[in-house]
C-alpha cells in the first residue's frame, strides 16, 4: 500500500480549514502507487485526492509538475487539477510533507488489459503530447540513460541475488542501449516535449470504453515524445506470460497516429527507445525490490518482468516487430 506517512484526523481536518471544500467525511489511502503517500478524500462538497510528497520527489519540481497539469487541462486533456487554498497556494505542508490535494476523476484503470483499451490509450498519450508543446519550462528527466549505470551500481551484489548473471546481463545491455541513444554522440535527436514518463494502465482510467482521465505526473520531464511511446509499449502490450501482444500494439498506435503522426526516424528508432524504457523501469524496480524493508506499507514490483520485455527488444531489430 502506498502510504508512507499516516495523517490523524485532527492534523487533517485543521489542514482543511484552509480550504473552501466542506468539512471531511471520510479519507482513506489509495493501494496503487509507490512513490508518494496518496489519500482519497471525501468531504461535504465531493471527492478529491490528497498527495504528501515524499522524499524521492524533489520539492523543487513540484511547481512544474503541478503547472504542467494545470496547463494540461487549459487544452483539453482530462487531468487531476490542484485546488487552491484560501490564499491561493496550491502546494502546502501536511506531517511534515510537501502536500497538495487535486480533484478527483471518474473511471477505473484497467486491471487486465485488452484490445479496447489500446487505441484510446494511444489517442491519449497523443493529445498530451500535442497540448503539452505550450508549456514551455522544462524539467530534465532525473531517470534517462543518464542515470542507468548510476542506478544499477546502486543496486550492487543485490542484483545477482534476485537472478544469477543479472549485473553482467545489465550491464552489456547497456553498452547495446546506450552508443544508440538519440542525441548522445553523434546520434541526432527526436522530437521532443512534455512526456507523462509513468503512462501505466493504473495511471489512465476509463468510463465506457473511453479514457476519462489521465494520473499521475510525478515523472513527467521534457523528452523524446517517441520515448513516451516505448514506455507504453513496455506498460501495455505484454500478455501476463511475458508475451508481446503484437495486435494491441498496432492498435496503440493507430490511435496515436491519428493525433500525431510519427516521424520516419521515430519509427525507425522504436527498438532502441524501447530496450531504454525496458531497463529504466527494471533498475528503479530492481533497486526498490532490494533497498525496501521488509515491514514497508507499499509492495515493490517484481523486476523479473521488465528482464524478460528487455531480452525481446534486445532481440528486435525493426519497428515492424511492434506492428508499425
Amino acid at each position: 500500500m502506498a502510504v508512507y506517512t499516516d495523517v490523524g484526523n485532527e492534523a487533517l481536518e485543521a489542514f482543511l480549514q484552509d480550504y473552501a471544500i466542506g468539512s471531511l467525511v471520510a479519507f482513506r489511502g489509495i493501494a496503487e502507487g509507490v512513490e508518494n503517500s496518496n489519500f482519497q478524500l471525501r468531504t461535504t462538497d465531493g471527492d478529491y485526492i490528497l498527495t504528501l510528497y515524499e522524499k524521492r520527489v524533489n520539492a523543487q519540481d513540484l511547481p512544474w509538475f503541478l503547472g504542467l497539469m494545470q496547463h494540461l487541462a487549459r487544452e483539453g486533456v482530462t487531468c487531476p487539477q490542484p485546488v487552491a487554498d484560501s490564499q491561493g497556494h496550491v502546494l502546502k505542508t501536511l506531517a511534515g510533507r510537501p502536500a497538495a490535494i487535486t480533484t478527483f476523476l471518474p473511471g477505473v484503470w484497467p486491471r487486465v488489459v485488452r484490445l479496447e483499451h489500446c487505441r484510446p490509450l494511444g489517442r491519449a498519450l497523443a493529445q498530451l503530447h500535442v497540448a503539452g508543446r505550450s508549456y514551455k519550462p522544462e524539467r530534465q528527466n532525473g531517470l534517462g540513460p543518464d542515470a542507468w549505470f548510476a542506478l544499477l551500481e546502486s543496486c550492487g551484489a543485490g542484483a545477482d541475488n534476485v537472478c544469477a548473471g543479472l549485473r553482467d546481463e545489465l550491464q552489456n545491455a547497456l553498452e547495446h542501449i546506450l552508443p544508440f541513444w538519440p542525441g548522445r554522440g553523434n546520434n541526432s535527436l527526436l522530437p521532443r516535449g512534455q512526456i507523462h514518463a509513468d503512462m501505466f494502465p493504473d495511471n489512465v482510467f476509463f468510463l465506457d470504453h473511453a479514457v476519462s482521465g489521465v494520473i499521475d505526473f510525478y515523472f513527467a520531464c521534457t523528452d523524446f515524445l517517441a520515448y513516451d511511446i516505448a514506455i507504453c509499449l513496455n506498460a501495455w502490450c505484454f500478455q501476463a506470460d511475458g508475451a508481446f501482444n503484437i495486435t494491441f500494439a498496432r492498435h496503440m498506435m493507430q490511435g496515436y497516429e491519428e493525433i500525431r503522426p510519427l516521424e520516419p526516424a521515430e519509427r525507425k528508432l522504436m527498438p532502441v527507445l524501447a530496450r531504454g524504457a525496458a531497463m529504466r523501469f527494471l533498475l528503479t524496480r530492481l533497486y526498490d525490490w532490494i533497498n525496501t524493508p521488509a515491514d514497508a506499507l507499499v509492495t515493490p514490483k517484481n523486476p523479473m518482468d521488465y528482464l524478460k520485455r528487455l531480452r525481446f527488444h534486445l532481440e528486435t531489430e525493426s519497428a515492424d516487430a511492434y506492428g508499425f
